[in-house]
């Protein structure tokens, strides 16, 4: 495969990611709205409570807890505020491997890192936290999934040309 369409596709997968990566952060910010709108659709009151009852309770605590803590204590949304600043910072660290993936394959490698360590990380804090083990699994597809176009943008990144690589690292 030629230089300049290996280039295209690793740029076209980690430009995916980093986008996927910016609007998962952006969904923790309006988390409220989101989680009463999901509530009216698989909550309690919801066809999903014939099918998956103790899914749609769930989503009915959560959404209770929410209110509840956000009614009484607003500032503690403050917390996914900066859930969302770091997925942003993270994504922006994506520019890098986007304009030269050869010299900054090690953020390709560190979001690699992180999307392994993010399934012990959910399940030790999903049992320590008291969360379903479903909604553990749930979290834990985000890893495995961000891994996906991480392990292949690295395999593609390995394949450029030395001389290429060369070139854009100043040797």
């Amino acid at each position: 495969m030629d230089t300049q369409r290996l280039l295209r596709r690793i740029r076209l997968i980690l430009g995916f990611f980093l986008v996927a990566l910016f609007i998962s952060g952006l969904t923790a910010i309006p988390l409220r709205t989101e989680l009463a709108i999901l509530d009216g659709l698989a909550g309690l009151r919801s066809p999903l409570q014939t099918l998956w009852p103790s899914l749609a309770e769930w989503i009915s605590r959560v959404h209770v807890a929410l209110e509840t803590t956000y009614s009484t204590y607003p500032f503690m949304a403050y917390g996914t505020d900066w859930l969302a600043f770091g997925h942003f910072v993270i994504a922006i660290a994506f520019i890098g491997p986007i304009r030269d993936p050869s010299r900054n394959v090690w953020v390709i490698e560190l979001g690699i890192v992180a999307c392994i360590l993010l399934v012990p990380y959910a399940i030790i804090f999903g049992i320590v936290r008291g969360i379903p083990p479903f909604w553990t699994l749930v979290d834990s597809l985000f890893g495995i999934l961000g891994l996906v176009p991480l392990l292949i943008a690295r395999r593609w990144a390995a394949q450029l040309p030395s001389t290429w690589k060369q070139a854009n690292l100043g040797v």
